[in-house]
């Protein structure tokens, strides 16, 4: 699907270019159906029913549930998650909620990965029940054990900002407009070996417009490109993915997609996972994309940023508290990185100075529900180095952030409503090059809803405290979230930090205070292909803030979308 923006004074005309497909090879086929019979990992979980909720069917709105394990929209139990209701793979005990928990990433009907997504019940042919449906299953042999299935995305992105970032870049008044197109082929040989390829194209345009650099303006390219090869390793459902790919399996208020511009964050690499009825595991080494928005065909590997680790999550036998029974996950991580982009620098009271970092990050995250209360809590600790551009000195990393939400849900209720608090502490430093750097940094895309709409403030040298309040009215076809983050410096001597790097402004600012943002997010899931989600929200810094020169704001978002 191709979308156009029309011609904005000093703006280039947005062209969405051309949808071009890439064959790809492998994973299950007609003869796997008969494993599913005896893997207990790929049977339903027996105690399922722990999670109420109104009807069997699978809400509309969670038919592309957002990041994040708490809060969604609408519960959902195991069945609602997998065929004909949702498009989660065979994974479990580990269908659970948005599909987090197996490792890769937010899956409904459609997943943030769309080689995430397990369309394989439609090898029969009585279960066709959409228009595009015969696009999620071609058969390619008598036994329909080789079959290609198509995907694709077109998002058209507007959003208007009064003073960006704090007043500090960009340019006041500023109304952009962003569109990509992805459309993605996994080819199946059997049950044992496939191939997926995702092309990608996106523009940018507007009036007083900034920022348009390679994630935002890029020509027709290779977005995903992998081969997988699966089967039982150690009595473990286990696979080996290389290639280009995304990469999900993080807390993705640490790691995630790059949402706001039009080109997702995208890997190239080795990755291996396996997983067990109780306990999974997933080791991985890659380097960024490095793209180009000049020519077609152009990305090449940014050797210079590398991410590597493994991941452990665990089912935490169920407990009781206060007559709920509560089910729970337990992930461990080492994730550690390697990068010299905006956020790798050490402010000074004249300038940053900029270099490599290199850090790892050992922590957890524990979440889980129980009848009435859904939760989350994790911890980490940040490691390493920072290797200053042109001279010969080094200073060491030692930061950390505690990261948690918690509230209550009423399943009854017709607006399923959740009422929660949300807490956030980023490490913070003084400024300045001498001894050791504690400014916490997460330079991979956090989700950008997890903390602030805007992006004007990034997780580093923060402490944000929000309540959060949704609803889900009329009947699951849409979902309203609001939030107020207050937010502080965790170190008052320590500089303020945007999406790009630390903030410097005109005057001297003293105290701890920075602002309050209230936002709130409205999606209106219009039919199973069709989303339109609004986001609103008000920078309102602190005295102390504007008095040093910076300035508040209002910011608004509208996104179209189109998926199959």
């Amino acid at each position: 699907m191709v979308f156009s923006v029309p011609r904005y004074r000093q703006e280039r005309r947005l062209s969405a270019g051309l949808f071009v497909l890439v064959a790809g090879l492998g994973s299950q086929a007609h003869a796997q159906t008969a494993i599913l019979k005896t893997n207990p990992l790929e049977q339903p979980p027996a105690d399922e029913e722990w999670i109420k909720v109104p009807s069997t069917e699978r809400p509309i709105i969670q038919d592309y549930p957002h990041a994040g394990v708490v809060g969604q929209p609408r519960r959902i139990t195991a069945k609602q998650n997998r065929a004909p209701n949702g498009h989660q793979g065979p994974w479990g005990d580990f269908n659970y909620g948005n599909g987090e928990a197996a490792g890769f990433g937010p899956v409904g009907r459609y997943g943030a990965a769309a080689w995430a997504e397990d369309w394989s019940y439609l090898r029969d042919k009585s279960k066709r029940t959409d228009f595009f449906d015969p696009l999620k299953f071609i058969a390619l042999n008598n036994s329909r054990t080789i079959w290609l299935t198509l995907s694709g995305e077109s998002r058209l992105r507007n959003w208007y900002e009064e003073d960006p970032f704090l007043g500090r870049s960009g340019k006041a008044k500023s109304g952009r407009f962003g569109v990509r197109n992805l459309l993605g082929a996994d080819l199946h040989l059997g049950q044992h070996v496939r191939l997926f390829g995702q092309l990608i194209n996106a523009d940018a345009g507007g009036w007083r417009g900034y920022g348009y650099g390679s994630t935002y303006r890029k020509r027709l390219d290779l977005q995903q490109g992998f081969i997988e090869l699966k089967g039982k390793v150690a009595g473990a459902q286990s696979g080996f993915m290389f290639g280009r790919q995304q990469f999900l399996d993080a807390p993705s208020y640490m790691l995630y997609n790059r949402e706001t511009p039009n080109v997702p964050l995208s890997w190239n690499g080795g990755r291996f996972y396996a997983l067990w009825p109780r306990i999974r595991v997933d080791a991985y080494d890659f380097v960024q994309t490095k793209t180009d928005n000049r020519l077609m065909f152009h990305n090449t590997e940014d050797y210079g940023t590398r991410l590597y680790g493994g991941n452990t999550t665990i089912i935490v036998p169920s407990f009781a508290v206060g007559g709920e029974k509560v089910h729970s996950f337990l992930d461990l991580f080492y994730i550690r990185y390697r990068y010299n982009s905006g956020l790798s620098a050490v402010p000074t009271a004249s300038r940053a100075l900029k270099g490599t970092s290199s850090r790892g990050n050992l922590g957890f995250r524990w979440y889980g529900t129980s009848a009435s209360v859904e939760y989350s809590v994790g911890a980490l600790y940040q490691s390493g180095t920072f290797q200053y551009a042109g001279i010969e000195r080094k200073s060491s990393v030692r930061a950390w952030a505690v990261n948690t939400i918690v509230g209550y849900r009423h399943t009854p209720s017709p607006l399923h409503p959740f009422l929660g608090m949300q807490a956030d502490v980023y490490s913070g430093g003084a400024d300045g090059q001498n001894g050791t750097i504690h400014t916490y940094m997460a330079p991979f895309n956090p989700q950008t809803n997890y903390l602030d709409t805007t992006t004007y403030v990034s997780p580093s040298n923060l402490v944000s405290l929000s309540p959060v309040v949704s609803i889900t009215p009329w009947k699951g076809f849409a979902s309203l979230r609001l939030k107020a983050p207050f937010m502080w410096r965790q170190n008052a001597n320590g500089a303020i930090w945007s999406s790009s790097g630390p903030y410097t402004f005109a005057r001297s600012y003293r105290g701890g205070y920075v602002g309050v943002v209230p936002q709130a997010s409205l999606i209106l899931q219009l039919n199973h292909h069709l989303t339109w989600q609004v986001y609103g929200a008000r920078f309102m810094a602190s005295k102390s803030l504007r008095g040093a020169g910076a300035q508040s704001g209002s910011y608004a978002q509208s996104n179209v979308t189109f998926r199959f």
